[in-house]
């Protein structure tokens, strides 16, 4: 294994303090969040991964954009800045901002469904985007490959479709029937694990020959563009950027949520190839729900700091160190035993907790166990991705079986040093070591959708 990690390519100009809380007062903390992390005050939090989304740092360059950002409400120069940046690493003729990335899946993903009884496909869909697909009136249907499942198994590629069975759910349930497939890059869920080009391109094939729309959800499209570069025969001398461009050549559209690879605090894109009438309608229902398609609910400011950030993702440099940081604090938990998702995935590591509490049944939540017993431990702030953020069957009311119960241990971009990565793997470590003390969690409230985000729970005596 390699043990060599690139230091930090940039130095640091300004500090927030941390704050530092006792045991006793976490457990008080947690109990008053209903034991869901995500109702935690981030004050009361010492080192917070429950994230990558918008909790990266800006460059200076980032800063500086923010000071001329053009605050027009329509047609404003910063727009046409960040439209010309998007065009030129997409290859894509139309831009639209938004919010953030629920926006565009709020906006693009009804204009694919046109009757009842459709479907999405993705390698696999992530919360939002299932919860999306589900709102605009179609079913989510994940073809992952099995290799997906096989926490300790090498895969370079443990995102890729399962082309085989990709083919037959689209036999199954008819081609017109198929709202689209969703190219989740890096595939989140699966372990920040990437998707290679041939996999892109033989998923692109099929979808043409049934006429199916093709979409990419790129919030981690720069990540995935280094993987391939290291990992892929024929790109190890390929720029980020033209590896990014072909990516996009094997779909129709390009949703992103940019406060991962656009490395800011707000903004989303809705990029479409070359269908006018489809991006047209986009224009109509992101106006009523995003604002004017110039600025899709962000300020100039931040328009700027994404035109800028985008590039700066592309950067080797950053990118190697990003995927470094990562991968360090993922050797150090194999180093101790630990079960993760192998290879270390591009943004966080997935810690396998159904290996670390079996006895902990799937609809008591072993991976909420880990998640709440570090920040115990700790201070350490992680989040739940199995059963509780799976939710339920929108027919069926039953939970959707899941083989996955991690613990996301997500590393924001440019914020933390290799010393507070040995930090949370010491908490990891303890929390392992002392794993049979784990219990399981109940509802006290459950949401109907999305219900990770704001239910409460008990410890399940």
């Amino acid at each position: 294994m390699n043990k060599k990690y690139s230091a930090e390519p940039y130095r640091i100009k300004m500090v927030e303090p941390i704050k530092e809380t006792t045991r006793e007062q976490r457990e008080m903390l947690l109990k008053n969040a209903g034991y869901n992390p995500f109702s935690l005050k981030s004050e009361d939090v010492y080192i917070d991964l429950l994230t990558d989304s918008g909790t990266g740092a800006m460059s200076q360059e980032q800063w500086g954009a923010m000071m001329v950002g053009d605050e027009a409400y329509a047609g404003s120069k910063s727009f046409y800045k960040l439209e010309s940046v998007v065009k030129n690493i997409t290859g894509y003729q139309y831009v639209m901002p938004v919010h953030q990335g629920r926006g565009a899946e709020q906006v693009f993903l009804p204009q694919l469904v046109t009757k009842a009884g459709m479907y999405y496909i993705s390698n696999i869909h992530f919360d939002t985007t299932r919860a999306h697909v589900e709102l605009s009136g179609a079913r989510a249907i994940d073809c992952v490959i099995e290799e997906c499942f096989v926490m300790d198994k090498f895969h370079p590629f443990k995102g890729n479709f399962d082309l085989v069975q990709l083919n037959k759910v689209i036999l199954d349930k008819g081609p017109e029937n198929i709202a689209g497939i969703i190219m989740t890059i890096t595939n989140n869920s699966a372990g920040g694990q990437p998707v290679s080009m041939e996999n892109l391109k033989e998923v692109k094939k099929i979808a043409n020959k049934y006429h199916i729309a093709t979409i990419i959800d790129g919030a981690r499209y720069a990540e995935n563009a280094y993987f391939i570069k290291e990992r892929e025969k024929g790109y190890e001398d390929k720029a980020i950027i033209d590896i990014a461009r072909e990516m996009c050549s094997y779909a129709d559209a390009f949703l992103m949520s940019a406060k991962k690879d656009g490395l800011v605090n707000m903004g989303g894109l809705i990029v479409i190839k070359d269908n006018e009438e489809l991006f047209n309608k986009c224009k109509i229902r992101a106006i009523p729900y995003e604002g004017f398609p110039t600025y899709g609910g962000m300020n100039g400011r931040d328009i700027e700091a994404l035109a800028v950030g985008l590039m700066e993702a592309l950067d080797e440099r950053y990118l190697k160190h990003r995927i470094d940081q990562v991968r360090y604090l993922g050797d150090r938990l194999i180093e101790a035993g630990i079960p993760i998702q192998f290879p270390i995935g591009g943004h966080a590591v997935f810690v396998d907790c159904k290996s670390i509490a079996p006895h902990i049944p799937a609809d008591q939540f072993p991976a909420l166990a880990v998640t709440n017993a570090i920040y115990l431990e700790a201070g350490i702030r992680a989040v739940e991705i199995g059963t509780l953020l799976m939710g339920r069957d929108p027919d069926t009311h039953e939970n959707v079986g899941t083989k996955m119960e991690y613990m996301r241990l997500t590393i924001p971009r440019r914020v933390y040093t290799y010393k507070h990565m040995d930090v949370i793997a010491d908490a990891v470590i303890h929390v392992y070591e002392h794993r049979n003390e784990l219990n399981g969690f109940e509802f006290v409230y459950e949401p109907p959708i999305l219900r990770h985000f704001t239910a409460t729970f008990k410890p399940v005596k």
